[in-house]
């Protein structure tokens, strides 16, 4: 009597404010969960795994990029660092540097390590890293056997010491105490490098790490003008609160000197940016897998609002407003929703600890995991968003369906479409997800890219579900009965081919993408590789050299194509009239402005390059400075012909106006730079030469062996680079990333299949119906599972079919417009997403079928 009391006075209108409705909605909502959440596993599920996925990725990379932030004076070397290219600091520029504190010199480069002599000698590209006695100013080197870097370093019987990367050790065939060569330096292997602490503030190399001291560096003869050396200033300050005005002090001391700074606060830039673009992808990946789960929380508040439809014509027939039946639900709907956000928050939240002990050590620094309250709220924000976008439209169709039509429905189900204010609200729900989406986003225009394309594919899904049932009802009937029934039960009401496609044609549509993105990426690094790319590139070739080192490849590869050009480093310091500092480019750009770039002469176009805009300049030129820029870059930053850009180059600016621009061929790997300056630029400014060797055939593994050994025997300063070598290791990093990517990327799949799962679920109760009725009327069981699987089978494939063609093009844009390298398709990933959509639809539908066909019949027949 109580409850009914209660009924009838939520039943009259104004009977109740506000807060009375809140609360009777609430006590409804919990009384019916007391009979338990079953049917919502797939909403808790999705929820669950989104939010995880979301929360988990922003905690860890907050405890990455604090550690970054926390160990930046150890990763940097000090609290700051002034770095140059081909030449050391003047003593005027080195008086401003120590003026801030104790300071250490690093100097890096690339250089060929010998061990062994004549037939037996071996030779292989190292990073050098050559140190004075300060070093390291900040953190500890660790050596195998354990001692002093100094002691390691020190000279003793006419040898330097050096300790290096144990790959080294292994491709020189080395041993401790074994002697080796550096350019003309004699050296002896001391230790193995266990741990270097600035290591990721020098980047990713081509080769192992050989530490040298700075006397030993000099004493190999590498030190040539022009060399690519970077000297490495690092500042130990005796004020660490001065930090900022130093080094501003130092670049306006030293305004031509052209110095990259660096600070504890960015001491590895690079790392940072690629921290955060991984994380965005990830966060992506997450907030895929919460839209693909809001197809189930969907299916899931339809599935229960169904079962409820005798609760619901009860609570009508008693005078509840729709309203309250409304408000009921989605009460009851937001606290099943709160219990799924909790679950992805506890396992989100345990994610970075959980890395962390698993994987801590192969961490390139250490990380201290932690409550991320920025990374929950965002995780709980984006879970509730999607909970409630997609449950609004089901709950609404409650509002205003009449008792009659409830019952009916138990035998006839139609399309029905939730009054505006539901449909309204619905509508506001995605539209704060989106601006969630773009806000919390470092990168907006990458997060409006993607919420673009997420509703492209899912709209596009959605329709081509329809159409599928559009179809399958036009198309003619086949004599077979199992087939027969197979096609009606695709177009039938209330069928499940629109959510089928939805739900699994996500996740397939991901897979394929990133599958033909691996096959375009192997592709260009190895089937291409022999028709274009050179065998060799060969750096630090001195002016003095170049014609004998010329005829030195010619009489090794007598057949081979050489090509040797002239190469200097120069950093931009203005663009048309703007500073370089001032500019911010587009993220696919930034590189031209990160550091120094390589910069060469020509009488002519380049090989590789074409013009297509203004004129070269003719051969003997001896007017103002010219440049030819990369027409794709100069419109990345709006240059134009006639503009003048700046390039500090040892310490001196050259000012240039842009004579024309070029389209480079940048997958030949041929020798191309971004500018082309005019020869007179550069007369009598110190430099080395680039070469190439291109071998007939893309070359043979013993010819460029004998190649790099005679190089490394004869031209001991000049540093051999093996295309295929360095080609293999980018592909290892590309593999690597794209294996992780995939992984994560799994998320989404398995969303897609609890969705499927769950969707083929709630629609057992038609198939219990379907099968009853069928085998009342003489059907067989094997009958009837051939007529399902044959049902399932060609929503499977259709499902396969859209997510290869949609993954096709989106693998297109993105490997064609944003990697700039050729399209490769594959067959095997068609065939796979194929197998996978048949596996998943055909093995779960027959699973819910084989339940449906061992139902009594009674107690369906008792009910009609």
């Amino acid at each position: 009597m109580a409850a009914t009391s209660s009924r009838a006075e939520a039943a009259r209108p104004g009977g109740l404010g506000l807060r009375a409705r809140s609360s009777l909605a609430l006590r409804f909502a919990l009384r019916e969960l007391r009979g338990g959440i079953r049917g919502f596993g797939v909403f808790l599920a999705c929820l669950a795994l989104g939010v995880a996925a979301i929360a988990g990725v922003g905690s860890f990379s907050r405890a990455l990029t604090d550690g970054l932030s926390r160990e930046g004076t150890t990763l940097l070397g000090g609290d700051a660092a002034f770095s140059l290219v081909q030449r050391e600091a003047t003593p005027d520029e080195l008086a401003l540097i120590t003026a801030g504190g104790r300071v250490s010199t690093v100097a890096t480069l690339r250089a060929m390590a010998r061990a062994g002599s004549g037939d037996t000698l071996n030779a292989t590209l190292v990073e050098a890293k050559a140190v004075d006695g300060t070093y390291p100013m900040v953190g500890a080197m660790a050596l195998e056997p354990a001692q002093p870097i100094d002691r390691a370093l020190a000279p003793a019987d006419g040898m330097f010491g050096a300790v290096a990367d144990p790959a080294l050790v292994e491709r020189l065939g080395l041993k401790i105490g074994d002697a080796f060569a550096l350019g003309e330096a004699k050296l002896v292997l001391r230790g193995l490098i266990e741990r270097e602490p600035d290591a990721l503030s020098t980047g990713i190399g081509f080769g192992p790490r050989l530490m040298v001291s700075l006397d030993a560096l000099r004493a190999s003869q590498l030190l040539q003008p022009g060399s690519l050396v970077r000297w490495h200033y690092r500042v130990q300050m005796s004020d660490p609160s001065a930090l900022t005005s130093f080094v501003d002090n130092v670049q306006k001391g030293a305004p031509q000197a052209g110095f990259e700074a660096r600070t504890r606060d960015a001491a590895a830039p690079r790392l940072e940016n690629n921290v955060r673009r991984f994380t965005e992808y990830l966060t992506l990946v997450g907030l895929t897998a919460l839209l693909v789960g809001g197809v189930g929380v969907a299916n899931a508040v339809k599935s229960h609002l169904d079962a409820k439809r005798g609760v619901i014509a009860t609570f009508k027939s008693l005078g509840a407003p729709g309203g309250t039946v409304f408000t009921i639900y989605l009460v009851e709907v937001g606290l099943i929703a709160a219990i799924g956000i909790a679950i992805g928050l506890v396992v989100g939240s345990a994610l970075p600890f959980a890395v962390n002990a698993a994987f801590g050590h192969l961490l390139p620094i250490a990380i201290v995991p932690s409550l991320q309250p920025a990374a929950l709220v965002l995780a709980v924000a984006y879970g509730a968003l999607i909970a409630l976008a997609f449950a609004l439209w089901p709950l609404g169709l409650s509002h205003d369906v009449p008792v009659s039509a409830l019952f009916r429905d138990e035998v006839e189900a139609g399309g029905r479409r939730p009054r505006r204010i539901y449909a309204v609200m619905t509508v506001l729900a995605i539209a704060a997800l989106a601006i969630l989406a773009v806000l919390a986003s470092e990168e907006r225009r990458i997060a409006i890219y993607y919420l673009i394309a997420a509703a492209s594919v899912l709209v596009t899904l959605r329709l081509v579900g329809f159409g599928i049932m559009a179809l399958a009802r036009r198309l003619p009937r086949p004599r077979l009965t199992e087939a027969r029934l197979a096609l009606a039960n695709i177009h039938r009401p209330a069928a499940l081919t629109p959510t089928i496609v939805l739900s699994l044609g996500l996740g397939l549509t991901l897979l394929v993408t990133l599958s033909l993105i691996d096959r375009s990426l192997t592709r260009e690094l190895t089937s291409r590789l022999p028709e274009q790319a050179p065998s060799f590139f060969f750096l630090d070739i001195q002016n003095t050299e170049t014609d004998r080192f010329a005829a030195f490849l010619k009489q090794q590869a007598p057949t081979g194509a050489v090509e040797i050009v002239p190469m200097l480093r120069g950093r931009l310091i203005t663009l048309g009239d703007r500073p370089a500092e001032s500019i911010t480019p587009p993220p696919e750009f930034a590189w031209v402005l990160s550091s120094d770039r390589g910069i060469t002469y020509a009488d002519a176009v380049p090989e590789g390059s074409s013009l297509v805009e203004g004129e070269w300049w003719p051969a003997g030129y001896a007017g103002p400075p010219l440049v030819s820029f990369e027409k794709e870059i100069a419109d990345a930053f709006g240059l134009k012909i006639g503009d003048s850009v700046t390039v500090n180059v040892l310490g001196r600016p050259i000012t240039a106006r842009i004579a024309n621009l070029r389209q480079v061929e940048w997958e030949r790997l041929a020798i191309n730079f971004v500018m082309v300056f005019s020869p007179n630029t550069f007369r009598g400014a110190p430099h080395t030469s680039l070469a190439t060797l291109a071998l007939p055939g893309g070359g043979d593994a013993a010819v460029e062996r004998v190649v790099s050994r005679a190089a490394a025997r004869d031209f001991p300063a000049v540093t051999a680079v093996r295309v295929k070598e360095a080609l293999t290791q980018i592909g290892e990093i590309v593999a690597n990333l794209l294996m992780a990517i995939r992984g994560a990327s799994l998320v989404t799949l398995v969303a897609s299949v609890l969705v499927l799962a769950g969707a083929l679920a709630a629609g057992q109760h038609h198939r219990v119906y379907d099968a009853v009725i069928l085998k009342t009327l003489g059907a067989t069981r094997a009958r009837l599972v051939l007529a399902y699987a044959l049902e399932y089978a060609a929503l499977g494939l259709v499902t396969a079919a859209v997510a290869v063609g949609a993954g096709t093009i989106a693998a297109y844009v993105v490997v064609t417009q944003v990697m700039k390298v050729g399209f490769a398709w594959s067959a095997g990933a068609a065939l796979g997403a194929a197998a996978v959509a048949l596996v998943l639809t055909v093995g779960f539908g027959l699973i819910g079928t084989w339940r449906a066909l061992g139902q009594k019949p009674a107690r369906i027949l008792r009910n009609l």
